[in-house]
């Protein structure tokens, strides 16, 4: 879906408050910012990633973003491990989650904990866009993307 510029694949899980997406691949979750999330951030400019193996509680820091406006967490949607960072690529392009946010913009893979328990509130399909919907409305969000 698109709406407002804004790009919700409907194929992707949701946790709507936190901005966050998730696919989920052969027990691991990869996760990034959402289209209106790296909207609002504008064009970043670091991000301090946490190493793989640490375990991140739910609603807790897996790294912070900083932008010309913005310093903040990214949040982990449920309690997790991580496995592996895309450090390397943001190393080389800070841009990636402003240019292709849900492709090469990835942030982490982890390995959900509790996601039984945790998971509960994302969302996909239908719910996911409606609720998308009603945010960006709410939020005033007219999503770009930037350019090389």
């Amino acid at each position: 879906m698109i709406y407002y510029g804004c790009d919700i694949p409907e194929d992707l899980y949701y946790d709507v408050e936190r901005d966050v997406w998730i696919r989920f691949e052969d027990g691991v979750a990869v996760l990034g910012m959402t289209d209106p999330a790296q909207t609002r951030c504008g064009k970043l400019v670091a991000i301090r990633f946490k190493r793989p193996g640490k375990v991140v509680k739910q609603g807790k820091a897996l790294a912070t973003i900083e932008s010309g406006k913005w310093v903040g967490p990214f949040p982990a949607p449920f309690t997790c491990e991580i496995v592996a960072t895309n450090e390397e690529a943001f190393a080389r392009d800070i841009l990636l989650a402003n240019k292709d946010p849900y492709g090469e913009g990835w942030l982490f893979k982890v390995r959900p904990l509790d996601l039984e328990a945790e998971g509960g509130h994302l969302v996909t399909g239908e719910e996911a866009t409606r609720r998308y919907r009603e945010r960006i409305e709410a939020l005033d969000i007219k999503c770009f993307r930037c350019a090389d």
